[in-house]
């Protein structure tokens, strides 16, 4: 039998969505938060701009790339750019998790866009993305979130492409280095790496992607929250501050607050590292134990941030979830509703390596009585 640990991490919070504040927060990190007041106020500009002005720094973001703040998170971002893009060439879409699968669903059912190539591969597994056509527009998600599985690269993107890259970049941005020359629309939410409060997506478009924006009008109504362009010409208001509907100035002081945070640790190289370093204690750990392995088949497409693993044996996935939330070890492990049966620890930049390998005993002991 597997004796209790005695030393439990000091930061339980392993969800995937929203995920662990960043080390040493408080609530008194929202005290300049700019509430009761309009965001379309002088101060209330400034701050959403800052939030524009330092991802754009911190993530070495072209300048001539628009940086927009937006509404829903980053499903909001993905489908207001599926929305408005997508129709003027054939498309491909990548998809071997649930959100990846999301897009294709919608861009098959509900667009009803016919000229459609889907590129899907089972849990655990990353389609042959060289199959994408540099002449059609594609949509895919760096990092599937609910699989483990990322792309580990995108050297199968042409420079030369007529197309339009879309990338659900959401649990990627500052965890990997992304290359921006390859990627024309990318979108994510504070709410991942960050660790900031949610409701609130990213949009980041290329030259490319605005010159499809003004020059191709889609046969189909778009909702309010969807319109970057005004008069056929891209809404520049947008990606200076001023937000299509009101935003949370608490949430916007929170990321704000985060991207500072960033800048303190040391940048975006340093969050990467910080993303690998967790990866690693938990790969370091699952050599040792013959009862456990990851979802992601491949060593090179494993996620350093949505970390799922696959248990052997007879056990009950829920029970041990259950001991350790109870147990105040581990809270919301539990792989993704549609994936399969199995834990999925977040180990993006917020969260201590120290807490990581902390709660590796504990997943050993619970294992241990629920089979």
């Amino acid at each position: 039998m597997i004796q209790k640990p005695n030393t439990k991490p000091n930061n339980p919070n392993f969800s995937s969505g929203p995920c662990a504040k960043r080390p040493g927060w408080s609530i008194d990190a929202l005290s300049d938060a700019l509430t009761g007041r309009s965001h379309r106020s002088s101060e209330g500009k400034a701050k959403l701009k800052a939030v524009i002005e330092n991802h754009r720094e911190i993530l070495g973001i072209p300048d001539d790339y628009k940086i927009g703040i937006v509404p829903a998170s980053d499903t909001g971002a993905v489908e207001m750019a599926m929305w408005s893009i997508l129709g003027a060439k054939p498309i491909d879409v990548f998809a071997w998790e649930a959100f990846g699968t999301d897009w294709l669903k919608d861009i098959r059912d509900h667009l009803k866009l016919a000229d459609m190539h889907a590129y899907t591969a089972e849990y655990g597994y990353l389609p042959d993305m060289t199959q994408y056509d540099g002449n059609h527009d594609c949509v895919f998600a760096w990092n599937g979130t609910t699989s483990g599985v990322r792309v580990p690269n995108a050297s199968w993107i042409p420079d030369d492409r007529a197309g339009i890259t879309l990338c659900d970049a959401t649990s990627a941005v500052f965890a990997y280095d992304m290359p921006w020359d390859k990627l024309d629309v990318t979108t994510w939410s504070w709410q991942k790496v960050l660790g900031g409060e949610a409701a609130h997506g990213m949009i980041v478009l290329s030259p490319r992607a605005v010159e499809r924006l003004e020059s191709y009008i889609p046969d189909r109504a778009l909702p309010k929250i969807f319109r970057m362009t005004k008069g056929g010409q891209l809404n520049d208001a947008i990606f200076s501050g001023a937000t299509i509907n009101t935003p949370s100035m608490i949430a916007v002081e929170d990321c704000l607050d985060a991207l500072s945070w960033v800048e303190r640790t040391g940048g975006v190289q340093a969050t990467i590292k910080r993303s690998h370093d967790n990866l690693k204690a938990i790969e370091k750990w699952v050599e040792g134990h013959d009862w456990v392995d990851f979802l992601a088949t491949d060593p090179q497409t494993r996620s350093t941030t949505s970390v799922c693993l696959t248990l052997k044996g007879d056990v009950n996935i829920k029970d041990l979830v259950k001991l350790l939330d109870t147990e105040n070890v581990a809270k919301d492990i539990a792989s993704y509703r549609d994936a399969p049966s199995g834990l999925r620890i977040w180990c993006g930049a917020t969260v201590e390596t120290s807490d990581v390998t902390a709660l590796l005993p504990w997943i050993e002991w619970a294992y241990n009585k629920n089979c």
